[in-house]
């Protein structure tokens, strides 16, 4: 079994920055290729960024592209993401998730593994 822990999340104005952390715990985390999916009110849950288990590819929605960064710490099983000039469209729940096989990055269904989420809200 594999277990998600997100942090980082708070109220942030516009334009600001936050780190977000995903903690993993159980099986061998450094072989995941890994995401990030956020979710707002009313809206289904949606793509953000992934990375592979080396961390060598990376992959973002087009509605994050240069703004926010995917990282990751194989040695502190811990994947990150950095979110600059954050937008109130940003608003949202943000998860974090594990795949154990195959590089299928902005597929939600594809995830074998999720966190509870982090909120992040971005005021005007």
């Amino acid at each position: 079994q594999v277990q998600l822990v997100e942090s980082g999340g708070r109220l942030v104005q516009a334009g600001g920055s936050l780190r977000l952390s995903c903690a993993a715990s159980g099986r061998t985390f450094s072989s995941f290729n890994m995401g990030w999916f956020r979710q707002a009110p009313g809206k289904e849950r949606e793509f953000v960024a992934a990375i592979t288990w080396s961390g060598g590819s990376t992959y973002y929605s087009d509605s994050v592209k240069g703004r926010f960064t995917i990282s990751r710490d194989n040695a502190k099983n811990t994947v990150y993401l950095q979110m600059n000039s954050l937008e109130p469209r940003d608003t949202a729940g943000y998860y974090c998730a594990a795949r154990t096989q195959g590089w299928v990055p902005a597929t939600k269904y594809a995830y074998d593994y999720w966190g509870q989420g982090t909120q992040v809200t971005v005021s005007s």
